[in-house]
């Protein structure tokens, strides 16, 4: 459970949440989304109620459970424009753009059965581009992902975010990848009743690699904040 929380997320930033296991990273990112609504407080963007979901907000998953097996990859990530009635040609040649835009030209033929955890991740973020909305949220997308695919797909966001100024949140229990990726970090406290308990600014200079003494004494840092964290909810058991 949330109480008090407090967070604003600047237009076109890059925003990391962090927190122990159960803090409600998700929640916020449910709230956010419109698929949940909160009994107190409000959440508003642009100055305007979050009341439901809403096509100015886009949501990439944990797990590719989401993406439809019987369509191919560009089929998938077509899907949306498909339903907002974008003529054919329109819309094969817009996927087509995103497919490249993610590394995956010349794989849009293939179903997902057919591809790997990363690239069906690729096709997620693919689809949740193509519909040009301005905010992106982002559920622990890389956490099921092997080391060397999860370090590829986080430079390819980071070059996404770069080149199409989307806002984006992305939830996440990694510290390093919080510091790899962000521009500010929110630091959440455990629940129950979790808030907000700081935000961190992430001053590095792009690209970020995880042996930079600066990264190593910011992720120390964190990790203190979160092993405190983790020892309260103990306690609180």
């Amino acid at each position: 459970m949330l109480k008090g929380l407090s967070l604003e997320i600047e237009r076109g930033e890059l925003f990391c949440l962090l927190g122990p296991s159960g803090c409600g990273k998700t929640t916020v990112l449910n709230l956010l989304a419109g698929f949940e609504q909160p009994a107190g407080g409000a959440i508003q963007v642009d100055g305007r109620p979050v009341t439901a979901p809403g096509v100015e907000r886009t949501v990439v998953f944990q797990g590719d459970d989401s993406l439809y097996t019987w369509l191919t990859a560009v089929e998938n990530v077509e899907f949306g424009l498909r339903l907002a009635g974008v003529a054919p040609e329109r819309r094969r040649a817009t996927a087509e753009r995103y497919l490249d835009l993610v590394g995956l030209r010349g794989q849009g033929h293939k179903y997902p059965s057919q591809l790997s955890g990363g690239m069906k991740q690729r096709i997620q973020i693919a689809r949740a581009l193509v519909c040009e909305s301005p905010i992106l949220l982002m559920d622990e997308p890389f956490a099921a992902l092997d080391a060397q695919t999860r370090s590829t797909l986080q430079d390819e966001l980071i070059g996404i975010w770069q080149q199409t100024g989307r806002t984006v949140l992305f939830i996440t229990h990694d510290i390093g990848e919080s510091i790899l990726l962000a521009n500010r970090v929110g630091l959440m406290t455990a629940g129950p009743e979790a808030r907000m308990k700081t935000i961190v600014p992430v001053d590095l200079a792009r690209p970020r690699r995880r042996s930079d003494p600066a990264v190593g004494a910011l992720y120390e840092r964190l990790a203190d904040m979160v092993s405190e964290e983790v020892r309260r909810a103990g306690a609180l058991r």
